[in-house]
């Protein structure tokens, strides 16, 4: 499993990531990545942090464990959750802590 840190996905802000839908793949674009506070647990092995893409889909997608795949950083699975609607789509959070 790759240990994945807000230090690897900041250089990819405004990126297309390739993700694995059932339809077949999608381009979601990460919008934000942004650190957590700090839940005050000592020796946690990274800082807790989120990032938001956005789907210009018209198709909601469920919360769920998605593939993703982008040029700079390889293939992985995050999971992700729909968060909201705008005029263009939606936009799905990743939570890492």
């Amino acid at each position: 499993m790759q240990f994945l840190r807000l230090e690897d996905f900041a250089p990819h802000l405004n990126e297309t990531f390739s993700v694995d839908v059932d339809q077949g793949r999608t381009p979601f674009v990460l919008v934000e990545a942004a650190p957590l506070p700090a839940r005050g647990v000592p020796g946690m092995p990274r800082a807790a942090f989120s990032l938001v893409f956005h789907n210009a889909s018209p198709v909601l997608f469920p919360q769920r464990v998605y593939q993703m795949a982008n040029a700079g950083m390889g293939e992985f699975g995050i999971f992700l959750v729909p968060i909201a609607r705008n005029q263009d789509g939606f936009l799905y959070q990743a939570v890492f802590n």
